[in-house]
């Protein structure tokens, strides 16, 4: 329980120095800046590889499974990669919210900031809930399984002219019947009165918008990281560690999102692999070493084929 204490503590603190000190005053993140701090938080994911190997070297952390601390330092680290390569489409669709909202770059990080608390939650329920279900229902991996081959077949011959519309949403008519919303911005609040009446500004519909799209990708993240190992700590803080990073991946990443088109087929490959895995773990388990080979070759692969067919087109 003092892991998880401060494992919570060292978060909270990361991000009170994020919102508090480093980004107190609103201002545009150039990708130098966001470039940087991606390096700082991938530094610092697979940092944290060694305190997961310590942790577990030296019994601090409940072991349920009863891995060891090298096969742990291993799911740790794949569970991370998953949720990273994982978080990429959703920095996509983070770039279409903020551009039909309209929102501008210095506010973008704020609106990150927020949403990644509700992510934490979420994330914290979804897997505290999933790994109760695998570990009482064995059947639940075959569910899980199938559900991620679905989804990696549903993103290999979806459309590619669906275009997501925010404005258009469920969610965005929902909270037009709960509070009014105003086009108008107010710098970087998420409220604003027009005639002693609470509106809404596009800041903060587009927060709701990406935690409703964060649950979503939750769906298939959690599974994934899910049929790599059901320790809860391995499983959150790989998750978390890839969140965190997120608001840095974006601004880094957000205007050269075209140059990785061919990253989703590292994605495909990825999710189909994992539900593989899920769907014959009671019969037949990858050592953990494939496992990790495979979806940091896939990563790698997509990327150089990415970076290589843009040169040509360009």
């Amino acid at each position: 329980m003092i892991v998880w204490i401060l494992f919570f503590a060292a978060i909270f603190i990361f991000l009170a120095l994020d919102l508090g000190v480093f980004n107190k005053t609103p201002h545009i993140i150039s990708s130098k800046e966001a470039g940087i701090w991606t390096g700082v938080w991938v530094t610092l994911s697979f940092a944290f590889s060694g305190v997961v190997n310590w942790l577990y070297s030296n019994e601090y952390i409940a072991n349920p499974t009863g891995i060891k601390p090298a096969v742990a330092t291993i799911k740790y680290i794949t569970g991370y990669l998953i949720e990273l390569s994982l978080s990429i489409d959703n920095i996509f669709i983070i770039a279409i919210i903020f551009a039909s909202f309209r929102i501008p770059q210095k506010y973008q990080h704020r609106i990150l900031f927020w949403g990644i608390l509700g992510a934490i939650g979420f994330r914290g329920l979804m897997i505290f809930f999933g790994v109760i279900l695998i570990n009482k229902f064995s059947w639940m991996t075959y569910l899980f399984g199938a559900f991620l081959l679905f989804t990696a077949f549903k993103m290999l011959f979806k459309k590619s002219e669906e275009e997501y519309n925010p404005k258009k949403s469920f969610v965005y008519r929902v909270i037009g019947k709960v509070i009014p919303i105003t086009s108008h911005m107010e710098k970087e609040h998420f409220f604003t009165k027009i005639n002693n009446i609470n509106h809404a500004t596009p800041l903060f519909v587009a927060l709701l918008v990406i935690e409703v799209m964060d649950m979503l990708f939750a769906l298939d993240s959690v599974p994934a990281i899910l049929a790599i190992t059901s320790d809860p700590f391995l499983v959150f803080s790989s998750n978390i560690f890839a969140i965190l990073g997120l608001r840095s991946m974006y601004f880094f990443l957000a205007n050269m999102l075209e140059k990785f088109s061919c990253l989703e087929y590292s994605l495909i490959a990825i999710l189909t692999f994992v539900g593989i895995k899920m769907l014959v773990v009671h019969h037949y388990k990858f050592p953990e070493w494939v496992s990790l080979s495979f979806i940091a070759l896939s990563l790698l692969v997509g990327i150089i084929i990415s970076i290589k067919r843009s040169q040509i087109e360009d």
